[in-house]
């Protein structure tokens, strides 16, 4: 079950790198608020990245979702109509920390066993 879960979060990754760096007009993504997508897609990630990778700390889970959410914003300063925001990093950290809550109020449920 790990290895779903793992081509799951990785297919996540992807597609959430696709929608952050393409020009193109996606409209359920663009009529929509996108401080909330952003929320959404890192509430996701983390989740997946628990079910995925359970030996790994919750510590580095975050740093290396945070390191993700950066060069999503640095890539996008280079593309036109994009542009670099810190309120969207915010907003990434946000579904983070939701993401932690989800898993830690599901996780005796869900039977992982996770390292902090």
């Amino acid at each position: 079950m790990k290895r779903i879960y793992q081509i799951i979060f990785l297919s996540a990754v992807l597609a959430i790198e696709y929608l952050s760096i393409t020009t193109r007009e996606i409209e359920a993504v663009s009529h929509s608020w996108d401080k909330l997508n952003h929320a959404l897609a890192f509430i996701v990630l983390y989740v997946l990245f628990s079910l995925a990778f359970t030996k790994l700390s919750v510590k580095v889970k975050i740093i290396l979702l945070l390191i993700y959410a950066l060069q999503i914003e640095v890539i996008q300063y280079f593309i036109p109509r994009r542009e670099f925001s810190l309120l969207d990093i915010g907003s990434d950290m946000f579904g983070i920390i939701l993401g932690y809550i989800l898993i830690k109020l599901f996780a005796r449920e869900m039977d992982l066993t996770q390292s902090n």
